[in-house]
């Protein structure tokens, strides 16, 4: 699977990133949004699309938006806790 089959978007209306690959929905991230900060508590990759490391460039990507948009995170969600563990340029947005 080559990388130009991802898409990742923001659907902020649902509080959600989607990860799509061919045009499938691979997976999400989702958030609770509350006073400049967003509770990441949910990351699913779906079963066909596991193993593909697909989890980290969402999480990455989420994480990237909410930075451009001023915001913090909290990482409920063990995956996004799991990123920020092995990413230490990503730790500064957590509350």
């Amino acid at each position: 699977m080559s990388e130009q089959n991802r898409t990742i978007r923001h659907e902020a209306e649902q509080n959600r990133y989607v990860l799509e690959v061919d045009g499938q929905e691979a997976g999400f991230a989702s958030y609770v949004p509350s006073e400049g900060v967003r509770d990441f508590d949910h990351t699913v990759v779906d079963p066909a699309f596991r193993g593909q490391g697909l989890s980290s460039p969402l999480i990455k990507f989420a994480l990237d938006d909410t930075r451009e948009q001023n915001l913090k995170i909290r990482p409920s969600c063990s995956a996004v806790e799991h990123f920020l563990n092995k990413n230490e340029d990503y730790r500064d947005l957590a509350v």
